[in-house]
């Protein structure tokens, strides 16, 4: 029988790998105080991590003529709720909606995209119109556009504009 700490080994031989357990912050948020977790160690959540890449959604929604007051307004609600948005600019009738999506690959940073107008419909107040158009570019491409003097205007102004 060994005599030790419980635990220890014996000298010479190779140290024991610690790990972590990281802990869940308020309303199940991880808590990035405990420490690093699996994920720090090569585990699912950090391949998921790095996987995931910056893209540039341009979202665009057209419908029936609405007030143009209210339209600023939905937006604004929109932007308030949603802090990653850029950029929005609107007429009566058409509006474009501009943002950076954090995703693992293009199908998912369009899937979001594509449910974003309605399912912030209601709670935002957004006029019923259909999605007419969807861009979705890598950060890389983005870049390159912008540096080439074409592509979408860099969004420089943040906020809600009109056209």
């Amino acid at each position: 029988m060994r005599r030790g700490r419980p635990g220890a080994l014996p000298r010479g031989t190779a140290e024991r790998a610690l790990t972590s357990v990281q802990a869940a912050g308020p309303a199940g948020t991880d808590d990035d105080r405990a420490g690093p977790g699996p994920a720090a160690h090569g585990g699912p959540a950090r391949e998921r991590r790095e996987a995931s890449r910056l893209w540039h959604v341009t979202l665009s929604v057209s419908g029936a003529e609405a007030p143009v007051q209210e339209v600023r307004r939905a937006l604004e609600q929109l932007a308030h709720d949603h802090p990653f948005l850029l950029t929005s600019r609107y007429a009566g009738d058409h509006a474009e909606i501009r943002y950076w999506e954090e995703a693992r690959d293009l199908h998912d940073a369009a899937a979001v995209a594509l449910r974003l107008w309605g399912e912030h419909r209601s709670s935002a107040g957004l006029p019923p119109w259909e999605i007419v158009g969807l861009e979705v570019i890598d950060r890389e491409t983005y870049h390159q556009r912008v540096a080439e003097g074409y592509g979408p205007p860099p969004a420089a102004r943040m906020g809600v504009h009109p056209y």
